[in-house]
């Protein structure tokens, strides 16, 4: 094995979690958490500099339509294959702050019970890394922890993404920390270092939709055989944005994702009905709304987006589903842009259908 991959391999054991340390990077409502680490979003760190330099990790900032408290949005990705990241690499410390934290890390394993072989000469090639220039093919090493340009750089470590439910690809960001300096590009092995690519697929996973419910007429009671229309004002169906933000020092970085409604879906709940038009999908109007409101005088139409059930829902109701599907794009910094796999989000509303009534002279 070689040295490198030694290193790699240890760094993910709990006993090494020096080599990422406790990697907070966090917005008010937002944790990442430190790869290796299991003490999860216990401690925020905010941004900022003094006189010594920089002194905590930075934030990624989300801001528009997302979901509060650290969840994920609504947002149901039509590309089963698409994922958002698992982690990736960002400014995480200075290098006088990095050096206390570290170093301090570094004796705290070394010292350890038990603390031999493999995973000793790891601890030791590992502080060798940072104090004495020991490096490998792609990977150079540091002096002093690179304090003689603390304020020029940074050191950048992984970060899981908390809503990452796959344990081992949240921890798979698992490289010593790297230093970059103010104004440069990470070192091109690191793929998952944050780019607005990463920051757009976080915003779509942060992203909330609106709840739009569909307008029926009949509503919520209906009779069989009679049509039901449907429709979405353009007032109630808007696209919406999301953006992700990350800063540090000479570093920045932002994304911002917009969602548009495209179309309406709808399933009756029950196979004993039929819709209009036959397929289910609603497309969207010129005006950027779907479906028609009904009108005195309409009774006779077919709705062009709407649902006419067979047999009555009994004492029950049927659940009508409501599916909206949305078009998602993005832009970041530096002119960056492009697509993301369409959005969907499901509304159900309860429909009760009864039977109609007719009176024998």
């Amino acid at each position: 094995m070689s040295v490198k991959s030694s290193l790699r391999t240890t760094a993910c054991l709990a006993t090494l979690t020096l080599a990422v340390g406790a990697l907070i990077l966090v917005t008010p409502a937002y944790a990442g958490k430190p790869v290796g680490s299991d003490n999860g979003a216990e401690t925020e760190q905010s941004g900022g500099t003094d006189e010594t330099g920089i002194h905590s990790a930075v934030r990624i900032q989300y801001s528009g339509s997302v979901a509060p408290n650290d969840g994920t949005g609504n947002v149901t990705s039509a590309d089963v294959n698409w994922t958002p990241p698992p982690c990736w690499y960002a400014p995480y410390l200075g290098a006088k702050d990095f050096k206390e934290k570290m170093s301090a890390e570094i004796e705290e394993a070394a010292s350890a019970p038990g603390m031999t072989g493999t995973p000793a000469a790891a601890i030791g090639q590992t502080k060798a890394h940072y104090e004495d220039e020991y490096g490998w093919t792609d990977t150079p090493g540091y002096k002093d922890y690179n304090v003689a340009k603390d304020g020029k750089g940074m050191f950048w470590a992984g970060v899981e993404n908390p809503n990452e439910p796959d344990f081992l690809k949240r921890n798979s960001c698992t490289d010593l920390p790297f230093w970059v300096d103010n104004g440069e590009a990470p070192p091109p092995q690191y793929e998952e270092a944050i780019t607005p690519e990463i920051l757009a697929a976080l915003a779509y996973q942060h992203m909330e939709l609106p709840g739009t419910e569909v307008t029926l007429a009949p509503a919520q009671t209906t009779k069989v055989n009679l049509p039901t229309w449907a429709w979405l004002d353009k007032a109630d169906f808007h696209e919406v944005q999301a953006t992700a933000a990350i800063a540090a020092p000479s570093f920045a970085l932002t994304a911002t994702t917009t969602a548009k409604p495209v179309s309406l879906r709808l399933e009756p709940g029950t196979p004993d009905a039929v819709t209009y038009p036959a397929s289910g999908e609603c497309t969207i109007n010129d005006d950027g709304s779907i479906g028609e409101p009904y009108a005195r005088g309409n009774a006779d139409r077919t709705p062009p987006c709407g649902v006419k059930y067979l047999r009555s829902s009994g004492d029950g109701a049927f659940d009508l589903q409501a599916t909206i599907t949305w078009e998602i794009a993005w832009t970041g910094t530096g002119g960056a842009g492009g697509d993301l796999p369409d959005g969907t989000f499901e509304n159900g509303q309860a429909v009760t259908v009864q039977e109609i009534q007719s009176i024998n002279r």
